[in-house]
């Protein structure tokens, strides 16, 4: 059975909520953050040296990089859902936006993250910071203009890959902006299949 490594207030609910909407079955193996730190436990390690979540384990392999493990079980486990057909344009799209949800818009996330724990230290990264915050995030909100998903017209990989991200961005945003993210997270998080992986593996 699949085993899915998985920490608290992680991005590895993405996992679980792929596997939910695959009806794959699968076992929960939970962590949680040092209370302190915020760090993984040491633990985790023992699955892959890099000890983050989350991680894949199917048969012999062990497999981490969430739009890599997303990819792998679209195509694995599939059968022709959740991904274009290869070699079309909506797959180029596909393949665009399940790399770009880690490759480039959560980096000013983390920024903020990580900088906004410098207080003043961190105050001349700020401006920048929030540039970059709102080039994404606007890129994003004009990408789903006249429509439910980022890629043809049902859930693809993609969407499940870009949903941290939306997520993020209209909770700490003011209620008025990002509509088109506000819209696009409310129906991620009414499926049937995203309330199944909360309630089995938390957020």
């Amino acid at each position: 059975m699949i085993e899915i490594h998985h920490l608290n207030e992680s991005r590895s609910r993405r996992i679980t909520w792929m596997l939910e909407e695959l009806g794959q079955p699968y076992e929960v193996i939970s962590y949680q953050r040092d209370a302190v730190t915020r760090l993984a436990p040491p633990e985790l390690m023992a699955i892959h040296p890099l000890g983050k979540a989350p991680v894949l384990r199917d048969g012999g392999l062990v497999m981490i990089e969430s739009g890599a493990i997303i990819e792998y079980l679209v195509r694995r486990y599939g059968n022709g859902r959740f991904a274009p057909v290869l070699g079309t344009p909506d797959y180029n799209r596909y393949s665009q936006f399940l790399h770009y949800a880690e490759g480039s818009a959560m980096l000013p996330l983390m920024l903020k993250l990580y900088v906004g724990r410098l207080g003043e230290a961190g105050a001349p990264l700020q401006p920048r910071i929030s540039s970059e915050l709102q080039n994404h995030l606007g890129y994003l909100e004009a990408e789903l203009e006249g429509r439910d998903y980022f890629v043809g017209d049902q859930l693809s990989g993609a969407d499940v890959q870009l949903s941290f991200v939306a997520q993020i961005a209209v909770k700490g945003a003011p209620a008025e902006a990002y509509p088109n993210l506000r819209r696009f997270v409310a129906m991620l998080e009414a499926r049937p299949a995203y309330k199944r992986a909360i309630l089995r593996s938390g957020a």
